[in-house]
C-alpha cells in the first residue's frame, strides 16, 4: 500500500498517519507510530501528544455565551481550579519521561498553550502566567533530551474577558537523527469562527519535510475540530480533505495529531480515501485505543 497512517480509534485522541511503500512493522518500546519501508530499512517512530490545556473550555465558552455574569464567574472558577489541579508542569514531567523511554525521531503536540490570567481587576486574587513551551523544553532539558522546536503555528488567542488571554498553538520537535529539509504551517479554510465575544476557534496544522535515515519524508501535526454534531463531522472531513490536498501524492507521508473522530467517520473515510492505512489498527489488530474521554 502506498500509505500507511497512524490513526488512533478515538474521540479527542492523539492520531498518527504514514504513508509508506511496505507493511507497517511495530517496534518493541515504541508505542505511538512506527512503519518500515522494507527488511533493514531504518524504522521512524513518531509521538504525538495533545497535551491538554488542564480545563474544559467548552464549559467556559457555554457560560460565555450565556452573557449571565454570576454564570460566567462560577464557570471560569471552576476551570481555574481544575487547571491548578491538572497541573502541567507535573504533566509535562511525566510526557518527558514518555519520550526519554520511547526516543522518537519526531514529536508533534497539540494544545501547545500559553494562559495569562490576572483577575485581580474583578476583585479575584487570581493571577497565573503560564507557557507551556518552556516548560515542556526545560522538562525534556533536565532528561538529556535534546529536541528542537522545527516549526509552530498559533491557531488562536482568545481573550473572553477582561484579564484572560490563552494562545492555542501545535508544533511538532525533532532530534539531532532528523535533518529539516523546509517547514509550512497554516491556518485552515474551514473552522469553526466565532463562538463568543473576543473568543473565535481556529485550527491549523504544521509540517516539515525531513530526512531520516537516509529517507526524505513529509511530516504533518495537526488539531482538527473536536464535537459530536454532524455539522462539525462535515468540518473534520473539510480540514482532512484539506490535508490530503496538501500533501498530495508525494510518499512516504506522515500525519499526526488529535483527529477528534472515530473509524468509520467522514473524517476517517477522507484519509483512508487519500492512501492512508489506520496505524494503530496495523499494529495492535482488535486493541481499543481510546484516549477519551476521562473525568476531569
Amino acid at each position: 500500500m502506498r500509505r500507511a497512517s497512524i490513526l488512533t480509534a478515538v474521540v479527542s485522541a492523539g492520531l498518527a498517519m504514514a504513508c509508506a511503500d511496505s507493511p507497517v512493522a511495530p517496534e518493541a518500546g515504541i508505542p505511538e507510530a512506527s512503519f518500515r519501508r522494507g527488511a533493514g530499512a531504518q524504522t521512524v517512530s513518531v509521538m504525538t501528544r495533545n497535551l491538554y490545556i488542564g480545563a474544559d473550555v467548552d464549559q467556559v465558552i457555554a457560560a460565555l455565551a450565556t452573557q449571565d455574569p454570576e454564570v460566567i464567574e462560577a464557570a471560569l472558577g471552576y476551570a481555574i481550579q481544575t487547571l491548578i489541579n491538572t497541573d502541567f508542569p507535573a504533566r509535562a514531567g511525566a510526557i518527558a519521561d514518555e519520550i526519554a523511554a520511547a526516543r522518537p525521531h519526531v514529536i508533534g503536540v497539540q494544545e501547545l498553550s500559553a494562559l495569562d490570567i490576572d483577575l485581580t481587576g474583578l476583585g479575584l486574587p487570581v493571577v497565573i502566567a503560564l507557557d507551556f513551551l518552556p516548560v515542556l523544553q526545560a522538562a525534556m532539558e533536565a532528561r538529556g533530551l535534546e529536541y528542537d522546536l522545527a516549526v509552530a503555528i498559533q491557531n488562536l488567542e482568545a481573550t473572553p474577558i477582561d484579564g484572560i488571554t490563552l494562545i492555542d498553538r501545535d508544533a511538532i520537535f525533532v532530534d539531532s537523527r532528523v535533518t529539516v529539509n523546509s517547514t509550512a504551517s497554516k491556518i485552515f479554510d474551514f473552522n469553526v469562527g466565532e463562538v463568543a465575544t473576543g473568543v473565535v476557534l481556529e485550527r491549523g496544522w504544521v509540517a516539515i519535510d525531513a530526512t531520516i535515515g537516509g529517507t526524505d519524508y513529509t511530516i504533518l501535526s495537526t488539531h482538527l475540530e473536536s464535537g459530536q454534531l454532524p455539522v462539525l463531522d462535515t468540518l473534520r472531513a473539510a480540514q482532512a480533505i484539506e490535508i490530503a490536498t496538501v500533501l498530495g501524492a508525494a510518499a512516504p507521508a506522515i500525519v499526526m495529531g488529535d483527529l477528534n473522530d472515530v473509524p468509520g467517520s467522514l473524517m476517517y473515510n477522507v484519509m483512508l480515501g487519500a492512501g492512508f492505512t489506520d496505524v494503530w489498527a496495523a499494529l495492535r489488530p482488535g486493541a481499543i485505543g481510546y484516549t477519551c474521554c476521562h473525568v476531569d
